[in-house]
């Protein structure tokens, strides 16, 4: 019984470090920071992460059971790592919970804004979502067109899936660029 329960967790950990670990890759696709000008900074990489952590859970946003689950493990893996990553900048241990506060207000903020473009098939506001986000410095980002239709894409590459795919450690995220 013990070996079965052990088992079952170290599989499932697997499973969700592997999703991760896709996830992570997605997000720093060079071609991101040097093509299309995405900020190559803490922040920028962190926006790239969280808009391709978004991605995912908006892919497993109507599943239940062992997708749900999931999401959750890698929505909290998601805010383990911020918060790891925090501490590595020197962060101390008192402004760490109040940057995790507003880090998380940030993500949720922008997992709304994107959502709202996607489900209205909307592009132009998804485009000046991921400025006001991911650059909000700039005046003009003439690369913002070619990420909203990298994310566009990547929302109908991640629901084609087959969710036991995904329940086994398998996702796939589009090539930036390639279009």
């Amino acid at each position: 019984m013990f070996k079965r329960l052990f088992g079952r967790e170290r599989n499932n950990r697997s499973i969700t470090n592997a999703l991760y670990a896709e996830i992570v890759a997605a997000a720093r696709q060079p071609f991101f920071y040097s093509d299309w000008d995405a900020p190559d900074t803490p922040l920028g990489r962190f926006e790239m992460l969280a808009l391709h952590m978004f991605l995912f859970q908006h892919r497993m946003r109507d599943e239940s059971g062992v997708s749900r689950e999931i999401a959750q493990i890698l929505i909290d893996e998601f805010f383990a790592e911020v918060e790891h990553s925090l501490r590595d900048l020197g962060i101390g241990d008192m402004g760490v919970p109040k940057r995790m506060k507003k880090l998380a207000r940030m993500y949720y903020g922008r997992t709304a804004s994107y959502a709202d473009a996607l489900e209205r098939d909307d592009r132009p506001a998804l485009a000046a979502a991921l400025k006001r986000n991911i650059r909000p410095d700039s005046e003009n980002w003439p690369q913002v067109d070619a990420l909203a239709g990298y994310v566009i894409e990547a929302d109908k590459t991640l629901a084609a899936q087959d969710s036991e795919a995904i329940q086994a450690g398998t996702i796939r995220f589009p090539v930036a660029g390639a279009a």
